[in-house]
């Protein structure tokens, strides 16, 4: 089996709000080239001054290129440069104010413990709205057959992403399928060298450029499974070897939280999203096995009697 690496182009998106600026560079600097870099680490260094500055000055500043100024701008989210000057402006004033130092884009340290739950609520809720709307429904069923069809899965994901895949091999373990999440780097590989085709591999990174994510489904897609990839970035390296990617929200990244709430809960709607497509195209076998596993579990939900 033979793969074509693919052209992958990211969709238009709100741009990033001014505080959640410095989050966004981090999580996009690895994809970026050094000259792009560099504007990059400008602009969330010194807000203030960078505003000042014409397209022509920051290119100067950065030894860049106009060129390059543009196009760090766009992959920040924003249309043009002079959109991202208006959110480096209301960055620079939002850090004048005095107001009390942020501990998230939207929550400040003095927050009432009720403001962070509301606020953490409404969050939450955005990024499974935005993870939802920008979901490819072709990828998805595409990448719901292969699974149903995989003799064997592959999960591979580091740090929040492992737990992710964890709980993707365990529903799909709990349905009959043969699923194994791999978070030991050297096993991830060694095992992926054993697929083939009529198998299906899952990395699952939030930035797209996870090396211990992206070896072992390298190694898959070289050997003829089925890839898939979820991922914050369509664009990013993973997408290299991926048949199929799906693609989940990266607009509320935040200072304490650079992929380990927001990024966890849209890659979980994402498996749920997997899982229950699996299920419905192997329903026959998955019903019976599903209910057996409750079964065998009956007893430890039920007080022991003496």
């Amino acid at each position: 089996m033979t793969h074509d690496v693919k052209e992958i182009f990211t969709g238009a998106s709100a741009p990033p709000a001014p505080a959640a600026l410095a989050a966004k560079v981090r999580t996009l600097a690895p994809s970026m080239t050094r000259s792009m870099q560099r504007v990059a680490e400008a602009v969330a260094q010194d807000p203030a001054g960078c505003a000042a500055l014409t397209v022509t000055g920051l290119a100067e500043l950065t030894g860049t290129s106009e060129a390059t100024v543009v196009r760090t701008a766009r992959l920040l989210g924003y249309p043009g440069y002079r959109d991202l000057r208006l959110a480096l402006a209301g960055l620079a004033a939002q850090q004048q104010s005095g107001r009390a130092p942020a501990v998230t884009a939207d929550i400040a340290v003095d927050d009432p413990i009720a403001d962070v739950v509301a606020k953490l609520a409404y969050d939450e809720q955005q990024t499974l709205a935005d993870t939802a709307a920008a979901l490819d429904t072709g990828q998805l069923g595409a990448a719901v057959a292969a699974l149903a069809q995989a003799r064997r899965i592959d999960v591979y994901g580091v740090g929040a992403s492992s737990l992710v895949g964890q709980d993707l091999a365990q529903k799909l373990l709990r349905i009959g399928l043969i699923a194994h999440a791999h978070t030991d780097p050297h096993l991830a590989v060694t095992n992926a060298v054993q697929l083939r085709s009529g198998d299906a591999a899952v990395a699952i990174t939030h930035s797209g450029s996870t090396g211990d994510a992206i070896e072992p489904l390298r190694v898959a897609f070289d050997r003829g499974a089925t890839t898939i990839a979820i991922t914050g970035r369509p664009d990013g390296p993973v997408c290299q070897y991926a048949d199929h990617i799906l693609t989940t929200s990266t607009a509320r990244e935040s200072e304490l939280r650079p992929a380990a709430m927001s990024s966890r809960t849209s890659q979980l709607l994402v498996v749920d999203c997997l899982f229950v497509g699996v299920a419905q195209r192997t329903y026959e076998t998955a019903a019976p096995a599903l209910a057996a596993s409750y079964e065998a579990l009956a007893h430890r939900r039920s007080p022991r009697t003496r």
